[in-house]
């Protein structure tokens, strides 16, 4: 038993020694995501006054940033997205101040955006624990069908009990049982996507015959969960599945991200933190019999760009002091679980928190924060306004590509997820000032590689893998 335990760790530290060299021999680029909620990631974004308020129903600005995104060259749009209302139950009750309570449903918005967009990923959140596998898959498979393969599905569990309570239950499903229900959710839609091989649709008016039998898979799925007859009623996306992405860094959404996520959205404040969770994944992803390259981790970063350091620092505190402290605290309140924090003096530490059946990595994430940095409760809320716990950027557009860069060369992100202060203003500076420094170092592509989302991040297609199972018996029977 030891001897396999000492010859699967060796050949685990290979197969990491591997990706990395293949990365070296060839010239790894960014991945960049452009992370766009209406009106920015600020919590006082709407207040700033170049950003535009209404942003989250407004389909125009949606329309200008989603095309200033593709001029950039990004990989991908990214809309964020929970079925309640943001900071409702979250222990504070003057939501009156919240600037990012209502936006578009994310599929209805991408689906518009792929008509006025040619090349750019359309990626959206939709929930494993408030939806239907048959739904979901029919959703994602239409829009990577209406957008020519442009499609990713952002998984994840939920979080709140605001949400429960919209879906006919009292209180939020348990965190270990949320991520078994998930990673069932992922194997029926990816069954349902399999239903038909890409060639099945004949369509030949001469015999009458529109589709192949043969190339029909029904999946018929009978789980703990779930109970799926099929097949699906669109045939197989242009990009077999969407990209599948993940945002949980618990023990739970790691282990989940290794076995199905092809992107990792992640949120770390340190490049030996964002380091330790990048070996771990990647060497998560190795157990699980896949390709390290194949899974790209990219964290979260909220950028300040100034012409000089000393104007984003001032454009950063501008930002800041538009900030109500209830919606401080409600926000807070919210990242650690929605504990009522406004019980407690603004201006003294962050109390012992009990267990939460929230986010947990992003608990622990606040909690380390508050502890490494001895921050009060004030200190706290100001500290995460911006980007909820991902990193922050401030400077130059050269000091921002310097601590990109840094990251990327040294194991801690494969690119990353951009979360401009507010908008339109803040992707607009990155696009023209710190992409054509990001270009100029060799570190982002100039023109998008292919015509998929998958092509452009550098992913494999899926094979069916009702086709995977036909070869193999096949294969036996001639044996």
């Amino acid at each position: 038993m030891m001897l396999k335990r000492c010859i699967g760790a060796r050949a685990e530290t290979a197969l990491i020694s591997l990706f990395n060299l293949r990365n070296t021999m060839n010239q790894k680029q960014l991945k960049l995501g452009a992370f766009l909620p209406g009106n920015g990631h600020h919590v006082a974004a709407w207040r700033h006054p170049n950003a535009q308020a209404n942003g989250g129903i407004n389909f125009q600005h949606y329309q200008n940033i989603a095309q200033t995104a593709e001029r950039g060259k990004f990989d991908m749009v990214f809309l964020a997205d929970n079925v309640a209302v943001w900071g409702w139950g979250k222990g504070t009750e003057d939501l009156t101040r919240s600037g990012q309570i209502i936006h578009f449903e994310p599929l209805t918005l991408l689906s518009a955006l792929s008509v006025v967009t040619e090349h750019i990923g359309l990626a959206a959140t939709a929930s494993t624990t408030y939806n239907e596998p048959y739904h979901l898959a029919r959703k994602f498979a239409s829009l990577d069908h209406l957008s020519g393969g442009r499609a990713g599905w952002n998984l994840v569990t939920s979080a709140t009990e605001a949400e429960a309570k919209n879906f006919s239950r009292d209180k939020h499903m348990e965190h270990m049982l949320r991520y078994e229900r998930a990673k069932e959710f992922v194997d029926v839609v990816t069954s349902l996507w399999d239903s038909w091989e890409d060639d099945a649709f004949v369509r030949d008016k001469e015999s009458g015959v529109y589709f192949d039998s043969d190339k029909l898979h029904v999946p018929n799925h009978k789980g703990e969960h779930f109970s799926v007859l099929g097949p699906l009623n669109i045939a197989r996306p242009p990009q077999g599945y969407p990209v599948i992405i993940q945002a949980g860094s618990s023990l739970d959404g790691k282990n989940l991200a290794a076995q199905t996520a092809e992107a990792i959205f992640t949120a770390q404040q340190t490049l030996t933190e964002a380091q330790a969770f990048y070996i771990d994944v990647k060497q998560r992803v190795a157990k699980y019999g896949r390709n390290p390259n194949d899974v790209k981790i990219m964290p979260g970063v909220f950028p300040v760009i100034g012409s000089t350091e000393q104007e984003a620092l001032e454009k950063y505190e501008e930002l800041q002091e538009l900030i109500h402290p209830s919606v401080g605290l409600a926000l807070l309140s919210g990242l650690v679980g929605g504990i009522d924090l406004s019980k407690y003096p603004l201006d003294e530490p962050l109390p012992d928190l009990p267990e939460t059946n929230f986010h947990k990595s992003r608990l622990q994430l606040i909690t380390d924060l508050a502890q490494r940095e001895k921050l009060t409760i004030r200190q706290l809320y100001l500290r995460i306004a911006g980007a909820r716990g991902h990193r922050t950027i401030i400077g130059t557009p050269e000091q921002i590509a310097d601590k990109l860069e840094e990251w990327f060369i040294n194991d801690g992100a494969d690119g990353y997820n951009i979360m401009p202060p507010y908008l339109p203003d803040g992707l607009n500076e990155f696009v023209d000032l710190v992409i054509p420094e990001l270009q100029r170092r060799g570190l982002f592509r100039t023109e998008y590689e292919g015509t998929t989302l998958r092509e452009n991040l550098g992913l494999p297609r899926p094979t069916n893998k009702f086709t995977k199972v036909k070869k193999a018996e096949l294969v036996g029977a001639l044996i």
